[in-house]
C-alpha cells in the first residue's frame, strides 16, 4: 500500500493533466465541427509546447530555432507519404527512392522525427556550450537557414509554394494521443538522471559542473529530444490541413509557442498545458472579434491584428504580475488524501 501511494503521488503530475485533457476531449467530440477543429489544432500546439518545454524549461536555455525542427518534421514526413502521382507533379526533384516511396503515415511520421533529431544533434553539438543571449542568437540563426534553404529549394520543397495533397489522418483523439504521448515523454525526461542534472544546471550551472554534470551532453540529449517532439508537432499540422508552406513554420509559430511556454510558465509540464489552453482559448475569442458578429441590429467587429497584440498583452502583464508564469514552475498540487502526513512528536 505504501509503494501504490508513492507511485501515484510521483506520476500525478502527469495523470492529472491526461486525464483533464482526456475530459475535455470527450466534451469536443460532441461539439460541432468548427469546436473541434479548434480543440485538435490546440493539442497539435500543445505537442509543440512540450517540446520545447523539454529543452527550455530543463535546461533554461531560450531556443529560438525549434520551427525549423516542426518544418523538417512535416517535409520529412511529406516526402515520405504524399501519394507518388502527386509527388510528380509537385516534387519532380525528389530522388528515385524518395519520389517512388508511399509510406504509411505513422511510419512516415516517426522517420521525419528520427531525421529532425539526427539534424538537431549535428547542429546541437556546437550550440549547447552557448547560454543566454548567445545561445537565442544561436538558435534562431539553425531556424533562418533551414527556412532560406526549405524556400529556394523547389525541387524537394515546391519552394515558397504551398504542397497540397498530403493525407489527411490528424483528428481531434490522433492529436490527444500525440499529445499525452509528448507528455509522457517529457515527464519521463524531467525525473530522469540526465533530466535531473540538467535542471540542476538550469539554477547553476556552475555548482552543477562542480559536482560532474556533464552538461553540455544533458543539453543535447534534451535539445534532440525536444527536435523530435516539435517535429512531431509539424507533422500533426500538415496531416491536419492537408498542405504544406515553409511560412507555417517561421516566426509566428515560434512567437506563439515560446508565449505559451512563458505565459504558462516554463518550470512545469503543467506550465506548458496552462499556456497552451490559456492563449489556444484567448485566440479564438479574438479571432471572433476580428470575423465579428451581430447583437441585435449592431455589427461588431474589430480591425486585424488583435489576436497578435491580445498576447503581446498579456505577456507583459504575466511578466510584470508572475515572472515565473501562470503555474509559477508548479505541477497540479496532489488531492488531500495523496498529500504526506506531518508526523508531529507529542
Amino acid at each position: 500500500m505504501p509503494q501504490a501511494l508513492t507511485l501515484a503521488r510521483a506520476l500525478w503530475p502527469l495523470a492529472s493533466l491526461a486525464v483533464l485533457l482526456l475530459l475535455v476531449a470527450i466534451a469536443g467530440s460532441f461539439a460541432p465541427t468548427v469546436i473541434q477543429r479548434v480543440m485538435t489544432e490546440a493539442f497539435i500546439r500543445l505537442v509543440m509546447v512540450v517540446g520545447l518545454y523539454l529543452f527550455v524549461g530543463n535546461s533554461g536555455v531560450l531556443s529560438f530555432g525549434q520551427a525549423a525542427f516542426m518544418m523538417t518534421g512535416a517535409y520529412g514526413a511529406a516526402w515520405l507519404d504524399i501519394p507518388v502521382k502527386t509527388k510528380k507533379i509537385f516534387l519532380k526533384g525528389l530522388p528515385g527512392f524518395l519520389g517512388n516511396a508511399e509510406f504509411p503515415p505513422w511510419l512516415a511520421a516517426l522517420c521525419a522525427m528520427g531525421f529532425s533529431g539526427l539534424l538537431a544533434f549535428i547542429v546541437g553539438i556546437p550550440l549547447v556550450r552557448l547560454s543566454g543571449l548567445a545561445a537565442a542568437i544561436g538558435t534562431f540563426s539553425v531556424l533562418a537557414i533551414v527556412y532560406v534553404v526549405y524556400s529556394n529549394w523547389d525541387a524537394l520543397t515546391n519552394g515558397t509554394s504551398s504542397l497540397i495533397g498530403l493525407p489527411i489522418y490528424v483528428d481531434l483523439w490522433t492529436a490527444y494521443l500525440c499529445a499525452v504521448g509528448s507528455m509522457i515523454a517529457a515527464f519521463w525526461f524531467q525525473n530522469s538522471r540526465l533530466g535531473l542534472a540538467l535542471r540542476a544546471s538550469r539554477e547553476d550551472e556552475v555548482a552543477a559542473k562542480a559536482i560532474g554534470v556533464n552538461v553540455p551532453f544533458a543539453r543535447l540529449v534534451a535539445f534532440v529530444l525536444s527536435a523530435m517532439l516539435v517535429a512531431l508537432g509539424g507533422v500533426l499540422q500538415a496531416h491536419f490541413l492537408g498542405s504544406l508552406n515553409v511560412m507555417q513554420f517561421y516566426l509566428g509559430i515560434t512567437f506563439i509557442t515560446i508565449a505559451m511556454l512563458v505565459v504558462g510558465g516554463t518550470g512545469s509540464l503543467a506550465g506548458a498545458v496552462v499556456g497552451t489552453a490559456a492563449i489556444s482559448l484567448m485566440f479564438e475569442l479574438l479571432r471572433q472579434l476580428e470575423v465579428g458578429f451581430a447583437i441585435g441590429s449592431v455589427q461588431i467587429q474589430v480591425p486585424p491584428g488583435l489576436r497578435e497584440l491580445g498576447v503581446a498583452i498579456i505577456m507583459i502583464v504575466i511578466l510584470i504580475f508572475r515572472p515565473a508564469g501562470l503555474m509559477a514552475g508548479r505541477e497540479l498540487p496532489l488531492p488531500g488524501r495523496l498529500r504526506p502526513r506531518l508526523v508531529t512528536s507529542g
